[in-house]
């Protein structure tokens, strides 16, 4: 116990006769710029293909499934598609988003 007090004392005695502490600067870190999402609904092959992942086989059955089932109303659907189980799907949750495809502009299909 009194090895240990002396220890502590003798570290204090350190710091007040002002041994000098070196540290680095810290940086302030850029905001990261919010990614744009792909939505399901009106993605290209390409665009999703595009997705970690996603190659264009899985690409053309999302595209599928969007017109066998109306397109997507939330994107966990997207577990439904074969070839994107959960723990692809977490990496893409993120990444993706499901609206209803913009009419003037054809779907983008």
């Amino acid at each position: 116990m009194r090895s240990t007090y002396s220890t502590a004392l003798a570290l204090c005695a350190l710091l007040i006769a002002g041994t000098p502490v070196h540290a680095a600067p810290v940086q302030a870190q850029a905001p990261v710029a919010k990614q744009a999402t792909v939505n399901l609904n009106s993605a290209t092959a390409d665009q999703l293909a595009a997705l970690p992942g996603i190659g264009p086989k899985v690409a053309e059955r999302i595209l599928e499934y969007r017109t066998m089932n109306g397109g997507f109303k939330k994107i966990e659907e997207l577990m439904n598609v074969k070839g994107i189980g959960e723990k692809s799907f977490l990496k893409l949750k993120p990444l993706v988003s499901v609206a209803k495809p913009d009419k003037a502009s054809g779907g983008g299909e």
